[in-house]
């Protein structure tokens, strides 16, 4: 989630955030997933995973979620988060909160242009499947078999694509590697490749037996 309230500050809005999301194949969208989980929860999850992994978990200004958290937007439990929530209201578009939204504004980074919805939906999934990399190299996952299973069914990442070491295969690790490296370049060390990632690309080898 780091990555896509990082698209936020950015200036991609929420509501474009969560239609990027779903358009490009996860259940539902990154902002109205924080909403789901509670903006609680993922502020004590982000500051235990910045304590543990530091810089490389790191993407934004974690003081927004802090901020959210102090001004009562704990998400849908309390009938605010990122969008307001009325038990009435059965479906349609959510309201964004207006308290929120002034939050999101306030650490907007001053002169960035938003990025595209392209590059929304590729440094959000690319990242999720480099941690998933990371993972099986440092074995807390024991096989990548293991690892799409737990993405798809822990946090419903993009069911159609396979997984996360399926996506590698079939996208092709050296295309993986690249464009991460562009997005390193563009934006900073967070995009750095998983050491296994880059060394699948040169050998040629498949994480996934056929």
């Amino acid at each position: 989630m780091g990555e896509a309230f990082a698209c936020i500050q950015e200036g991609t809005a929420p509501q474009e955030l969560d239609k990027a999301f779903v358009k490009f194949g996860w259940p539902v969208g990154g902002a109205s997933l924080v909403d789901e989980v509670g903006i609680d929860v993922a502020y004590k999850v982000t500051k235990y995973f910045l304590e543990v992994f530091g810089d490389r978990i790191s993407a934004g200004d974690p003081r927004v979620i802090e901020e959210l958290v102090e001004n009562g937007c704990l998400g849908k439990k309390s009938g605010k988060g990122i969008y307001l929530y009325d038990k009435r209201q059965k479906g349609g578009t959510r309201q964004l909160n207006p308290t929120a939204e002034k939050i999101l504004n306030r650490y907007r980074t001053p002169g960035q242009v938003a990025p595209s919805i392209e590059d929304v939906q590729w440094r959000t999934y690319m990242r999720s499947v480099n941690e998933a990399a990371l993972c099986l190299q440092e074995e807390i996952i024991a096989n990548p078999v293991d690892g799409n299973i737990g993405m798809i069914f822990g946090i419903g990442h993009c069911p159609q694509r396979g997984g996360p070491f399926q996506f590698l295969d079939t996208y092709g690790a050296q295309n993986f590697v690249d464009k991460m490296r562009q997005y390193e370049e563009d934006i900073g060390f967070r995009f750095e490749p998983a050491q296994i990632v880059m060394d699948y690309a040169n050998s040629g080898k498949k994480f996934m037996k056929s």
